[in-house]
């Protein structure tokens, strides 16, 4: 369970967040309403027949159809920072022997700098929030069983359309919201897992299934 005891302070933006505590990757707005966030995978519907674009929109259609509660589709461009990209391979060029590749190399990097002075490099991250409000308090355990089910009903779905998707954790979500009100603090001061009671090998976990998102194509 997270109370954010680090980042409280008088007009931070922690008192402009309306949550109450984050936990298991359950996030409690008041004690009636919760939510759970998935992020997917995405396709690129433009490059796709025409029998298959209207296989995809009957599917997402059945798919919305089949819901006896609201969701939130987000979807949010980011900058990417390619500074450990390009320190791969300055490293590749400090060691590199043969002239020809070590030729590419330079002029690989030279394009890629060129690339990022003309332009922002810009990727896109989809998320799926999934609420659920009760008409009284209930315990905790009652109330991640029914995400549960609307979690698995949600990805169930996605996987029909070819959508990869994972639950965030606790920390991920955390993260998710701290660079949505401190978008450039994120980059330079990341949150720490050893600010939180949370187990690496959960995080962990986490990151493998992030990393399969960013090998799926766009």
């Amino acid at each position: 369970m997270f109370k954010f005891p680090i980042f409280k302070k008088m007009g931070s933006s922690i008192d402009q967040i309306d949550i109450q505590d984050i936990r298991e990757g359950i996030v409690k707005i008041n004690k009636y309403k919760y939510f759970r966030v998935i992020q997917t995978s995405s396709i690129n519907f433009q490059l796709k027949n025409e029998s298959e674009q209207d296989n995809i929109i009957d599917i997402y259609e059945g798919f919305l159809n089949s819901l006896n509660f609201p969701i939130q589709i987000l979807i949010r461009t980011r900058e990417i920072n390619i500074d450990d990209y390009l320190e791969s391979i300055n490293q590749k060029i400090k060691h590199e022997k043969n002239s020809i590749y070590l030729n590419n190399l330079k002029e690989y990097k030279n394009f890629v700098l060129e690339l990022i002075n003309q332009n922002k490099i810009l990727s896109k991250f989809f998320y799926v929030i999934i609420p659920i409000e009760l008409d009284q308090k209930a315990e905790f355990n009652l109330v991640k069983k029914q995400l549960a089910l609307r979690v698995d009903l949600i990805q169930k779905n996605l996987k029909k359309l070819n959508i990869i998707s994972h639950v965030l954790d606790s920390l991920s979500i955390i993260e998710l919201f701290y660079s949505f009100y401190n978008p450039i603090k994120s980059k330079l001061q990341p949150i720490s897992i050893d600010n939180f009671d949370i187990s690496k090998e959960q995080v962990s976990n986490n990151r493998k299934k992030t990393n399969e998102h960013k090998k799926n194509p766009k």
